[in-house]
């Protein structure tokens, strides 16, 4: 049941709600909306896709840092998350 923790419903920060909606939603879910969100905004890096680069918004996420990468935003959002 290594899966169980991840289907687990969290409660989402404000900051983070503004960017996926509120909670409770499990964490699979608010990195699948997380990514829509990225996409639909162009912010995934053009050069090195690997990064993403924050808007106004996301920068609430990522504690004012500009760009990320995508291993880093997993550590940043669960911050956001409990």
């Amino acid at each position: 049941m290594a899966n169980a923790a991840f289907m687990k419903p969290m409660k989402i920060s404000p900051e983070l709600a503004a960017i996926v909606g509120s909670g409770p939603m499990p964490r699979s879910e608010v990195v699948k909306k997380l990514w829509v969100y990225i996409k639909k905004n162009g912010l995934q890096d053009k050069e090195n896709k690997r990064n993403i680069n924050a808007d106004a918004d996301l920068k609430q996420v990522f504690g004012g840092k500009e760009t990320v990468s995508m291993f880093e935003m997993t550590k940043l959002v669960s911050q956001h998350l409990s």
